[in-house]
């Protein structure tokens, strides 16, 4: 078994879209432009035994939030990106902006910085919201491409904590928002972007930026390249030391990496887990030791799989807050949680505060309506595991840890009212079956393998839940 788990499990060819093809039906904004990173394809288990532990405590959660805020939220734009100047980002930077010349964008977005004043910021808000959404852990934008800390770090002035809001008690929006869910007993992710785009030492000022990539031959600098790898380590030891427990350590920026742009990760990531033992690496697309678990962006993966793993999907048509955007309703984000579930993944949500610092309504009522489905149905997603007949049409199945109890999601399409009858084939009860809407038994009937379960009048029109023993 151990043999097993430290194979490199080949994944090539299994991601891409099935069922919820329409997960990402609303992400145009973001697929197009190419902001969707590829994920690995192949898998590496961890051999720390506290990491082991702490990743399957994980599995168990199923379901988080991931908090995009930071100096894209001023305008209502998409975050980082526009710094950009390869081709595709060009045309949605014209689109918006006109023909405003490219360092005068970059003066004016960086600029944002002294605009940046969340002064309706509740910590204790946002976890009271996402407490009652059913979630159990959360991941905070601590720093993005862009280079704009949302932490109080020693390394660089272009800080939450030096701009406008620096007389402000939660200055240091990172402490706070981890100190709030910490209390509501999350388990607590930070997202930290590798490259800096406003680093001197990543993008020099005194070169052109046309890529995402660091701007200047490392070869012919090794002491400015030296200095951003001792400012990236710096900054993430800042965050495992002065913060309080973390249990996640999200990576993004992929094309950071050796050997073209080392940074010396696996150093980084022993050196964090001095402080944070067990902690769970999550280097974006970047296989082998320091991706714990894999994240499949804005789509899920074809076929169930047995490593650990989590989907990063939206609540509107972007990561961060923009004014008016469309949200998936509840019964779409219950769906691609069930499918996610039954395939061995995780959920985690993307939501976007508002300039101000708070939730949008919108988004608090969707939230809201995905808690309320979970208090009653949650034991069909939590603590679960996979089993090996996981799908019938819009059927989907995990099981209870002991193997022997299954859950039968049906999964109501979003403006659909329930049928009389649900129909699956194979996991085939034994016994009684209990529809957890009710908490009263249903009737069932099987031929040649199909279960037929008739269903009982004045239902609530969602996706419903059937609780049985499996026919050994």
């Amino acid at each position: 078994m151990r043999k097993m788990k430290n194979m490199k499990v080949v994944l090539s060819a299994l991601f891409g879209l099935s069922f919820s093809w329409n997960v990402c039906a609303q992400q145009g904004d973001i697929k197009d432009q190419g902001y969707v990173h590829k994920p690995s394809t192949s898998y590496e288990y961890p051999i720390d035994p506290a990491v082991l532990q702490k990743l399957d405590q994980w599995r168990d959660l199923k379901f988080g939030v991931l908090f995009h805020w930071g100096l894209y939220s001023v305008p209502g734009t998409f975050e980082s990106w526009l710094l950009c100047s390869e081709e595709k980002f060009i045309p949605r930077r014209t689109k918006i902006f006109g023909d405003m010349p490219y360092d005068d964008f970059k003066k004016w977005y960086w600029g944002l910085s002294e605009s940046f004043n969340p002064t309706k910021f509740a910590p204790e808000v946002w976890a009271d919201i996402m407490k009652d959404a059913g979630m159990k852990y959360m991941i905070f934008t601590t720093k993005h491409h862009d280079g704009f800390c949302m932490f109080d770090t020693k390394e660089t002035d272009f800080s939450v904590t030096k701009g406008p809001f620096r007389n402000n008690p939660l200055k240091d929006v990172t402490y706070q928002v981890f100190d709030a869910f910490r209390q509501k007993d999350f388990m607590i992710g930070a997202y930290f972007s590798k490259p800096d785009w406003h680093c001197n030492d990543y993008w020099s000022r005194d070169r052109a930026t046309p890529t995402r990539n660091v701007n200047y031959d490392i070869k012919l600098n090794p002491d400015k390249w030296k200095r951003f790898q001792e400012y990236t380590a710096n900054q993430i030891n800042e965050l495992m030391t002065r913060y309080g427990r973390v249990d996640l350590l999200w990576l993004d920026g992929g094309w950071v990496r050796a050997p073209k742009e080392d940074i010396k990760m696996d150093q980084i990531i022993d050196k964090a887990r001095e402080y944070q033992p067990g902690l769970i690496a999550v280097d974006r697309t970047v296989p082998g030791r320091n991706e714990n678990y894999q994240t499949p962006e804005l789509t899920i993966p074809k076929q169930q799989l047995d490593y650990p793993w989590e989907s990063c999907i939206t609540l509107t048509n972007h990561w961060g807050w923009w004014k008016d955007a469309p949200y998936k309703s509840a019964a779409q984000v219950i769906n691609i949680l069930t499918e996610i579930v039954a395939k061995g993944g995780s959920l985690v949500l993307g939501v976007g505060p508002t300039p101000e610092g708070t939730i949008e309504e919108e988004g608090i009522r969707r939230l809201k309506e995905i808690g309320q489905w979970l208090k009653i149905n949650g034991e069909a997603i939590y603590n679960t595991r996979t089993t090996p007949v996981y799908q019938s049409e819009n059927v989907w199945f995990t099981a209870n840890k002991d193997g022997k109890t299954l859950y039968a999601i049906y999964a109501l399409p979003d403006n659909m009212e329930l049928p009389q009858e649900i129909v699956w084939e194979g996991n085939e009860p034994a016994g009684k079956m209990v529809l957890l809407q009710t908490g009263r038994s249903v009737k069932y009937r099987t031929k040649d393998g199909k279960v037929t379960v008739t269903l009982p009048k004045g239902l609530k029109n969602e996706s419903l839940v059937f609780k049985f023993k499996q026919k050994l």
